[in-house]
């Protein structure tokens, strides 16, 4: 962050002067200091802070017990929040990882003390082949799927589309949609009626991030297909919505954006913040339960105010 950027601070908080109309309120609070990675999607042991993943004030009540859900990108970021909130509910889960080995240990070993039971899948969502293992592996261990959570993604940060390589934006395509297509087709046929489809967009697809083209891009198709699979499966009773959230800190951030960057993402909220991920995982509950027994096709806003209506 540079010192044009803000007139005064205070501890975390920074306040800007604009001229005869004094000191505005606060313009943002940091959530992290300067920081970047090299490798997408990132890895969230080396983040400083750690994210917070689980809120130990929140309690399971038993809405997910016997229940088994896949989450691809489980081990780290929004997928370790959600991971943890299902176990904490009484499922069970199957965390798929692309190659953040100690994250995803990590998360399996945090699991375990919580009593839960997960199963570790690695490998890349972009081979069809792949999503046809991570069901036969999911039968074999526990029997049945009840919740798929599409949650893996990367995003890359580019200041104009001529920036873009063909190469960088078929792979955000492959990876954002066309896995979340593959896995949710192989699953799809042994899901029964009650089962839940989570859908992860961004509030990106709703205010067009001017850097992150490609990106915006795949998750206005997720709002899409979201909403199209919706109609298609619902009097099968199987339900489908999307998640739009906005600044999470999570290992994507620091793998995206320039270093620099990084305090201030969130600072357009109207809550002039960004979030842990524990923030979301009521939500994950949410749709994964018989609450959202009545809610499909949704895309569901939890951005702390930046986008709205």
């Amino acid at each position: 962050m540079n010192n044009k950027d803000y007139d005064y601070k205070f501890g975390n908080t920074f306040y800007k002067y604009y001229g005869n109309k004094g000191v505005k309120s606060v313009v943002y609070n940091i959530l992290a200091p300067e920081q970047s990675q090299e490798v997408q999607p990132g890895m969230e042991y080396v983040m400083k802070p750690l994210p917070i993943f689980d809120n130990p004030n929140y309690k399971g009540s038993g809405k997910l017990k016997g229940k088994v859900a896949i989450i691809t990108g489980g081990d780290s970021g929004l997928g370790r929040a959600c991971s943890i909130s299902y176990i904490k509910e009484g499922a069970k889960v199957v965390i798929v990882y692309l190659n953040e080995t100690r994250d995803a240990i990590d998360t399996k070993n945090y699991i375990e003390s919580l009593g839960g039971e997960c199963l570790l899948i690695r490998g890349d969502i972009t081979n069809p082949k792949f999503s046809t293992e991570i069901v036969e592996k999911t039968l074999k261990r526990f029997g049945k799927i009840d919740i798929l959570v599409n949650n893996a993604g990367v995003q890359y940060q580019q200041d104009k589309l001529e920036n873009i390589s063909n190469e960088q934006f078929d792979w955000t395509m492959k990876v954002n949609i066309y896995g979340m297509f593959y896995l949710t087709k192989a699953v799809l046929p042994y899901l029964k009626s009650g089962s839940s489809i989570i859908n992860l967009s961004s509030v990106t697809a709703f205010y067009g991030d001017p850097q992150l083209i490609d990106y915006v891009t795949t998750k206005g198709a997720i709002v899409g297909f979201t909403r199209a699979l919706a109609r298609n499966l619902a009097l099968k009773n199987i339900r489908v919505n999307a998640i739009a959230p906005g600044f999470f800190w999570t290992p994507l951030q620091p793998a995206c954006w320039v270093k620099e960057k990084i305090p201030s993402l969130g600072s357009n909220a109207a809550m002039a913040r960004g979030a842990n991920p524990y923030e979301l995982a009521p939500t994950f509950v949410f749709l994964g339960s018989d609450d959202s027994s009545y809610a499909t096709g949704q895309v569901f806003h939890i951005n702390g105010g930046e986008v709205m209506g």
